[in-house]
């Protein structure tokens, strides 16, 4: 299956044609959630090349970082990056990961709305559904890469993966769960749920409170798909994106139930 096209020199990826679509449609849903809270995108155009800037280095750091063990087998791990710098920075050969992605946009997102006097908080909330679908959207990519697939699988929906791209141990197996298709889907749940709780409990729960359900709905979601996950970061045995994403769910779960109402206009970052 082809990966992409040429334009003379260029090399245009169906993967990063399936983002910028996903982009594109987030922005229809943050607008519309913008609009409905009396804010206009003139601030979110600004930030938007920040946010893009600051998800870029995050989601690349993240990768350094967590390298797949299908990578440290090939001596690609983090100490290799570190010193082989033209590497780290070549994100164009592939190597991003989602939680330092959301990361790194956040924290751009929090000091340039600061910087604005704007509320940290309420924008949050205003981009989670739309960075809900952006990954659905998104994780389509893998599909094309044959990538992000899971434990073989013989249900009637499972994928048929390449020999080129099958992990050592698996080569004569040819059909695997689509890990990528089952987070697309609980992704799209997720944008659906923050829309329903938006709308229905608005005058109840504090500013940043869509954001935390945002990271408690995706990050409960990746908890359990790890476990089917073949081509995992790990450290002494230990998934490290599993952990790293219960912690998150935790954390967040418990802001979530202490924190107490007060008035969604109040300055706060979440």
């Amino acid at each position: 299956m082809p990966t992409g096209f040429n334009l003379g020199p260029i090399t245009i990826h169906y993967y990063g044609i399936i983002i910028t679509l996903g982009i594109l449609i987030a922005m229809v849903i943050v607008s519309r959630e913008a609009a409905r809270r009396d804010k206009t995108l003139d601030f979110l155009i600004d930030a938007i090349p920040w946010i893009f800037l600051g998800g870029v280095v995050g989601a690349r750091l993240w990768h350094i970082l967590t390298p797949p063990q299908s990578m440290v087998n090939h001596g690609i791990t983090t100490r290799y990056y570190l010193t082989h710098l033209l590497e780290a920075v070549a994100i164009w050969k592939g190597g991003a990961g989602i939680f330092g992605a959301v990361i790194g946009g956040t924290i751009a997102l929090s000091i340039f709305a600061m910087k604005k006097r704007e509320i940290v908080s309420i924008w949050l909330d205003i981009i989670a559904p739309g960075l809900a679908l952006a990954q659905a959207v998104g994780r389509l990519g893998n599909f094309i890469n044959q990538e992000v697939y899971g434990l073989p699988s013989d249900l009637p929906w499972a994928i048929t993966i390449d020999p080129m791209y099958r992990l050592p141990g698996y080569e004569y197996v040819e059909s695997y769960h689509p890990l990528f298709l089952y987070e697309a889907i609980w992704s799209v749940l997720n944008m659906a749920f923050l829309l329903w709780v938006g709308r229905k409990y608005q005058d109840r729960i504090k500013s940043g409170s869509i954001f935390l359900i945002y990271l408690i709905f995706y990050g409960f979601g990746r908890v359990g798909l790890e476990f089917l996950r073949l081509d995992i970061s790990s450290f002494q045995g230990i998934n490290i994106n599993q952990v790293f994403m219960a912690v998150v769910v935790l954390v967040a779960g418990v802001l979530f139930i202490i924190r107490k109402k007060k008035d969604p206009g109040e300055p706060s970052i979440l």
